[in-house]
């Protein structure tokens, strides 16, 4: 199987087991998943979560990641609802701050599906492949560097607008290293090029202003449609554009599912008012701290950089807003 990324170029998949994965039905479905969530009256460029899981398998296999690694990166993604992290607004699991509501069902839905019927047919054992402990260059808590957070912050960065150009993105992939299960960057220069990057993509895209509207504002319409039967819980598990048709349906005679809807698609737009607001948004802020090569030995930027301490100190909490929409 050849299969050619906007990111890494062109690869070419010889493992059965991967190539099975890959055209199943349940990875299938994450084309119809846009990776930001309900991006495009917030932001330029998206793309999906197929794309990024086929991403995080080709960075653990370009850095020759065992293949129970590289299985595991592939499917990490497979248990999201329509619209991503949107679902966190949406289902009452206490997840806003912390987007986390897809990790907490994971495993049981990989149980449950195909996949496990295809991972077990190949003699690969399930239960290692469901644990992240296995997997450090696979998955990382913040600030640390791992593949998903690597694959992500990259293609958002390419997709969204002007973030990066090609030969920026060669130049942090050509100084991007593995030592013991580690993911290092070669010199200061890159470390903090990187880092830089990510920071710019938190303030703009993962927890500004903008993010946390099209959070609460699709979250919102979800959950007021699922309330009204408009859509179902299985409805939440198929496509982006399969639940938009079906809310659609109702527009016409719903005015309040109209007015989410306007909100939702930005229409009238908003103001951040602490004292008269219409939502109180919280959003998951992210921050990386790399390692990279000083003298041979590994440091931080943290360490080198001490502007970098106090970034990484109000980037780690959640941000929070008071949203007043124009109507």
């Amino acid at each position: 199987m050849i299969y050619t990324d906007k990111i890494y170029g062109r690869f070419e998949i010889t493992e059965q087991v991967i190539v099975e994965l890959i055209n199943c039905p349940s990875l299938q479905r994450l084309k119809g998943v846009d990776q930001a969530g309900y991006p495009k009256p917030y932001f330029v460029g998206s793309s999906n979560r197929f794309e990024h899981s086929l991403g995080v398998f080709l960075l653990l296999k370009k850095y020759n990641a065992p293949i129970e690694e590289q299985v595991a990166g592939l499917i990490h993604d497979v248990s999201h609802f329509v619209f991503s992290h949107c679902i966190d607004y949406t289902l009452d699991e206490n997840s806003e701050k912390e987007h986390n509501y897809q990790d907490s069902i994971l495993k049981d839905f990989i149980r449950e599906s195909e996949i496990s019927g295809i991972i077990e047919k190949y003699n690969l054992n399930l239960n290692t492949i469901l644990d992240d402990q296995n997997f450090p260059l696979k998955e990382k808590n913040l600030p640390d560097l791992c593949a998903d957070r690597i694959d992500y912050s990259l293609r958002d960065a390419f997709y969204h607008g002007d973030l990066i150009k090609k030969d920026k993105l060669k130049y942090i992939l050509d100084n991007l290293i593995t030592i013991e299960d580690l993911w290092v960057f070669r010199d200061f220069q890159s470390a903090r090029a990187y880092a830089g990057l990510f920071y710019k993509l938190n303030t703009c895209y993962y927890a500004g202003i903008n993010a946390a509207v099209m959070f609460t504002t699709t979250g919102t319409c979800l959950k007021y449609s699922l309330e009204k039967r408009y859509i179902t819980k299985e409805d939440i598990h198929t496509t982006d554009s399969q639940v938009l048709s079906k809310i659609r349906k109702h527009l016409n005679k719903d005015k309040k599912l109209m007015l989410l809807f306007n909100r939702m698609n930005n229409l009238n737009g908003f103001t951040e008012n602490k004292e008269n607001y219409d939502a109180h948004v919280f959003c998951k802020s992210r921050i990386v701290d790399p390692l990279f090569i000083h003298n041979k030995n590994l440091r931080r930027l943290s360490d080198k950089d001490k502007d970098w301490v106090t970034i990484l100190k109000s980037e780690s909490k959640p941000k929070e807003y008071f949203i007043r929409f124009n109507s």
